[in-house]
């Protein structure tokens, strides 16, 4: 029997082992502090100062990240063993290159990321390299293009940017006096400026699932198998996650077919690591509509539900770590949003949200709360789903954002 071994230096000390955070928003928070219980040195950037995940990692910094060549300075200044690239506005060449150059590993590849960080990308690997069942779609880089394809698509239809997140940019289209607008709407609303939309057709689907998807490497032959977590429903507003929870009931044949596709994408993807593959569902049939080659937002529910939260997987996935994606309770989530745009706020209410011993919170620390910010997370364990949904969601209403 061969056992692969995996070293870890110690941080700050020559023998460290480092992590280059790229985007250090909630999600990247918690993986940091998963990375920092492991041993590793993390180091974390964004756009602004005092992001989320800047505040728990060994070292910050400013800067623009799809701007090249600060990117590479920055590279070049850590060293890091292992990138992890968690937002759209990345110069994503560069990263090309450090792989290539064997500089570094992005996690969970290069390919991986540029493929993922642009709509367009993943939406022709799953539908017209892999055959995946998904929406109809076209593609729009102008106005004019754009009419078209909506017309061409039909009504209602779905338009999102090619690089943005978390529903910035995203509208609902219902008939064609809408469509200048959504047009407008999307060309403001993406991380990044590209002038293209994809133009989704609307599914008639029963409920969407985020299937959490670990590509890892067996301790004892170094192979990379897939995991699955148990599927999590969501609820959206405007693209956006408002709620989750774990498990999402469905068919046998519908989860066996969730899996298959999970499997085709995240293998044609490649590297390791936590993917949040995305699905709808109606009845016995699935269709793929997005996948994020990390940690995803609708599964902060696995802070509760299982043994290993996601950002617990996704730390020992990429270090060539053994993974467990078992589940020990139903969980449910809830975002809690600023309320208001300002700074310096104030949260209270905490004892009454934290008053069953069943529920949690997590209080992201950003420093601008903005009216639909995430600001923080109520996840609440209870018998059954709409039991957890429901603790979750009056948890998350009692705790009050303040300006002051």
């Amino acid at each position: 029997m061969i056992y692969m071994s995996v070293t870890i230096g110690t941080p700050l000390q020559a023998s460290a082992f480092k992590v280059l955070l790229l985007g250090s928003g909630e999600l990247g928070k918690e993986v940091v502090i998963s990375l920092q219980r492991l041993g590793v040195e993390v180091h974390a950037a964004d756009r602004y100062d005092h992001a989320p995940a800047m505040q728990v990692a060994h070292y910050a910094y400013t800067l623009n990240m799809a701007d090249a060549e600060q990117l590479k300075q920055l590279i070049e200044q850590v060293q890091p063993n292992l990138i992890i690239p968690e937002i759209e506005a990345i110069a994503t060449e560069v990263l090309v290159d450090i792989e290539q150059q064997n500089i570094a590993t992005v996690i969970p590849s290069a390919k991986a990321v540029n493929l993922t960080m642009n709509r367009e990308g993943i939406r022709r690997l799953a539908a017209e390299e892999l055959g995946l069942p998904t929406s109809a779609y076209r593609f729009a880089d102008s106005l004019e293009s754009f009419r078209a394809a909506c017309d061409d698509i039909g009504y209602p239809n779905f338009v999102k940017p090619v690089m943005s997140s978390s529903g910035k940019g995203q509208s609902r289209v219902k008939n064609f006096d809408e469509v200048d607008a959504a047009w407008e709407y999307a060309q403001t609303g993406g991380r990044v400026n590209q002038g293209k939309v994809i133009v989704e057709s609307q599914i008639d689907f029963d409920f969407e699932i985020t299937l959490l998807t670990v590509r890892a490497k067996n301790a004892e032959t170094g192979e990379i198998e897939t995991q699955y977590c148990d599927p999590i429903g969501h609820r959206q507003d405007a693209g956006d996650y408002v709620e989750s929870w774990q498990p999402q009931a469905m068919t046998p044949a519908a989860l066996q077919e969730s899996k298959r596709i999970a499997h085709k994408v995240t293998t044609a993807l490649g590297g390791c690591g936590i993917f949040g593959v995305e699905l709808f569902v109606k009845g016995d049939k699935v269709w793929f509509s997005e996948v994020s080659p990390r940690p995803h937002d609708t599964g902060l529910v696995t802070l509760a539900s299982q043994f290993q939260s996601e950002f617990e997987l996704h730390a020992r996935a990429i270090l060539g770590l053994p993974v467990n994606t078992t589940r020990h309770s139903v969980a449910a989530s809830a975002v809690i949003y600023a309320g208001v745009d300002d700074s310096n706020l104030s949260f209270s209410g905490l004892n009454l949200a934290l008053s069953n011993p069943h529920t949690d919170l997590r209080l992201f620390g950003k420093p601008e709360g903005f009216k639909r910010r995430r600001m923080g997370v109520a996840t609440a364990r209870a018998e059954t789903t709409d039991q957890a949904r429901e603790l979750a969601l009056h948890t998350a209403t009692q705790v009050i954002v303040e300006q002051n």
